[in-house]
């Protein structure tokens, strides 16, 4: 039952992505040439949303399904690890025109070629996964 709730959310998530245009290799190549701010509307309110329930989360001490009260982890210091992450996160989105989310959606929406992009962010999963140890965290 578990199984099916997820895959009725994440086909919503993969409507809604596709007619925002959020998977559009179009509308991110005009983002990344600052010609259009409807990514950046886009992901701006994803984010505005995403403190807001946060905080939500907080404040009101929710519990997950299983009664365990939700922990967020406090800020890690330390910038590097996080612009290393972001520029090789944002040249892989710059060189395929898409971010993980939406390479499934674009599969979904049969633009084929985006399996080997697929493909290739299992492999780096997975070699990330194999060198995880030793690499400063």
């Amino acid at each position: 039952m578990k199984s099916i709730v997820y895959l009725i959310i994440g086909t919503f998530f993969g409507i809604v992505m596709y007619k925002s245009e959020a998977a559009s290799w179009f509308r991110i190549y005009e983002m990344f040439n600052f010609q259009s701010i409807h990514m950046y509307g886009l992901m701006g309110s994803a984010l505005i949303v995403g403190i807001l329930i946060v905080q939500f989360i907080k404040r009101k001490k929710l519990k997950d399904a299983h009664g365990n009260q939700i922990v967020i982890a406090a800020k890690e210091k330390g910038i590097a690890r996080y612009l290393i992450g972001g520029i090789v996160f944002g040249l892989g989105w710059a060189l395929v025109g898409a971010c993980p989310g939406p390479m499934f959606v674009l599969a979904g929406a049969g633009y084929l070629p985006i399996v080997v992009v697929i493909f290739g962010a299992v492999l780096g999963t997975w070699l990330y996964g194999l060198i995880r140890s030793k690499l400063p965290h």
